[in-house]
């Protein structure tokens, strides 16, 4: 399929970038065991500014160029619509336009990501034009995924009959007010083991969408989220690799703070999505994708797996007491989550069987961001 084609072609753009292998992941930088928080960040800093030429070879080989010679939303949707952009469009589902309009406010709300990636010790961009690779690095990042919310956004709007833009805006202007705390506490470990965890399940998310749009002839749709989806496995390549030389250098910190990270769980970044009338808004939104297969409990699990994977963490050795604890614990999650996964698959398919015609209208979700159909 294209978008699968799509992704392939990215990722294999980027495959200069290291990752591990199982004898680097033994070195270690012996450092004094930080006693507070400040003292944490104070160290993470210093380790997250031991490897500059990495994080500018980031940005030379996995950022596309700006500008002229990179993609654009205007090369993928044209106003006014061609010829059959109506018709191609009307087998998408009322839930498969939910799913859409969801990724398109959390891809919005990217003012609050960048003033995330600016909490990072070590790694802010002081001046707003700062030349350091870290500064350097946040700012392109930021330029390539601002073209996913417009993207999305241009073909929501190019859909008056089915979507409420008014709505959709007004959600994506309460998230971005409401704000976004991963729980990262400033700490840049804590930051790139999110995104390394948040960028891989975006693609998957937009992935999966594309997907289910070919199958009911969408094309253009199926091909822009392949291209956001591409962008998304070329950061996450980056981010992963991030933590790749964190835990070379520093492996007991790395694991430490990988453990407190899985224990309070990956938040969602549109975790608090609202539209100023149905505070379960995100509980809705999270429970269609499910439904639909675009982001479930077992993509969480197998991103846990990925990343145990990715670092070879069943392998690293020569760590003391508690973080080798850390290194089980983790090792062990995505197991964990694959058996609550099945857990909760079987308790939804049990509550499916026991729904009766009058309890139907119960469980039905309504969304202002659809238009109901005349």
């Amino acid at each position: 399929m294209a978008n699968l084609f799509t992704l392939t072609l990215f990722i294999s753009s980027c495959s200069s970038f290291r990752l591990p292998s199982p004898s680097r992941l033994t070195l270690t930088l012996h450092t004094l065991t930080p006693t507070s928080h400040e003292e944490t960040l104070n160290h993470h800093s210093i380790v997250v500014n031991s490897f500059p030429e990495i994080v500018q070879k980031a940005v030379d080989d996995i950022l596309l160029v700006t500008g002229e010679d990179s993609w654009q939303p205007s090369d993928l949707l044209s106003y006014p619509p061609k010829e059959g952009w109506k018709e191609s469009n009307e087998g998408l589902s009322d839930e498969l336009l939910v799913v859409l309009i969801g990724d398109m406010i959390t891809e919005e709300a990217l003012p609050t990501y960048q003033t995330l990636l600016n909490t990072f010790a070590g790694c802010s961009d002081p001046t707003g034009s700062s030349p350091t690779p870290w500064s350097q690095w946040s700012r392109g990042w930021t330029s390539e995924e601002n073209r996913h919310g417009d993207l999305l956004n241009r073909f929501l709007f190019m859909n008056p009959e089915r979507i409420d833009m008014r709505s959709v805006e007004c959600t994506v202007q309460h998230l971005i007010t409401s704000g976004f705390d991963p729980g990262a506490d400033q700490d840049p470990y804590k930051g790139f083991i999110y995104t390394s965890f948040q960028e891989r399940a975006t693609k998957i998310s937009h992935g999966n969408v594309g997907k289910l749009a070919k199958k009911v002839g969408a094309e253009n749709l199926s091909r822009i989220c392949a291209y956001i989806a591409g962008d998304e496995a070329r950061h996450e390549i980056a981010y992963q690799g991030f933590c790749t030389e964190i835990l070379e250098r520093d492996p007991e910190g790395f694991i430490v703070s990988m453990g407190e990270v899985m224990r309070k769980g990956i938040t969602m970044p549109a975790e608090m999505m609202q539209d100023g009338h149905n505070k379960n808004l995100y509980q809705e939104f999270s429970s269609v994708a499910q439904d639909l297969g675009v982001y479930t409990a077992f993509d969480y699990a197998d991103i846990a797996a990925h990343l145990v994977r990715i670092w070879n963490l069943e392998k690293l050795t020569g760590l003391k007491g508690e973080a080798d604890k850390e290194r089980e614990f983790i090792c062990k999650l995505p197991d964990r989550y694959r058996k609550l996964a099945e857990r909760s698959e079987k308790k939804k398919e049990k509550g499916r069987t026991n729904v009766g015609p009058k309890d139907a209208k119960v469980m039905e979700k309504t969304f202002k961001w659809i238009k109901k159909r005349s």
